[in-house]
């Protein structure tokens, strides 16, 4: 369901994109309307290139990689608690 929800929004902003191009105004180099169509390009572009990413899972393999990471901290956090624990209990 996530997959699609990016497909969908994905494709909203290419039929924006396609649907705006004709009415964006690149004419006149360092007029605010062709500053303003530039800008606006570059955003939709961008924001078609995030859903792209998202829908690829290309951040999969770090989102596990980083739980393995997280998960060996937190076992190396309990294996020095419990040495510690090991420690003071041997003190006594």
């Amino acid at each position: 369901m996530k997959g699609f929800k990016n497909v969908v929004y994905m494709g909203l902003a290419v039929g924006m994109l396609f649907y705006s191009i004709p009415k964006l105004q690149f004419r006149e180099v360092g007029s605010l309307p062709m500053i303003f169509s530039v800008i606006w390009l570059v955003m939709a572009l961008l924001i078609i290139a995030a859903h792209l990413h998202q829908i690829l899972g290309v951040d999969e393999e770090k989102r596990k990689q980083q739980l393995r990471i997280n998960r060996m901290k937190k076992w190396q956090m309990e294996q020095l608690v419990q040495g510690r624990r090991k420690l003071l209990q041997f003190r006594k």
